[in-house]
């Protein structure tokens, strides 16, 4: 139930950000705007880390080379974000997002990439990413 529970949290928390940040970007700048809200997810993610951080830093050399690339993702997320909320709206935008993180997470769970357990990806899950597609393009509609 937790996980349940802190994925709608991390989706709410997602969707109201890109609104924040677009909002922010027309005001300071695109790239402005992602230095301030990196830079203020850095502070507060070193005083978590120095209140509740039980991990070890030394451990960063056996992990494979691949998984450091998550903050060079974290600038590719925040700044298209803010243009696909900015050329769309956020209604489509997120719903584009999430289509796209499904279909993704999707594929890695059926190839097993990144040290996940393989799920087949089977015909309900190719039904139901056509019925997220098709609610798009009916939100779409005007």
């Amino acid at each position: 139930m937790t996980g349940i529970i802190f994925s709608i949290i991390a989706g709410m928390a997602m969707s109201i950000q890109g609104v924040m940040n677009t909002r922010l970007s027309e005001k300071i700048g695109l790239y402005e705007s992602n230095v301030f809200v990196q830079g203020t997810a850095f502070l507060l993610s070193l005083a978590a880390v120095w209140i509740l951080g039980k991990g070890n830093f030394s451990a960063i050399s056996g992990v494979n080379k691949l998984y450091l690339l998550g903050g060079v993702l974290g600038l590719v997320i925040t700044i298209t974000v803010m243009l696909g909320i900015k050329d769309l709206s956020p209604t489509v935008s997120i719903s584009i997002i999430l289509i796209s993180q499904l279909i993704v997470a999707a594929c890695i769970d059926a190839f097993g990439l990144m040290g996940t357990e393989k799920v087949p990806f089977g015909w309900s899950k190719y039904l139901g990413s056509a019925l997220m597609i098709g609610g798009v393009l009916l939100f779409k509609l005007k």
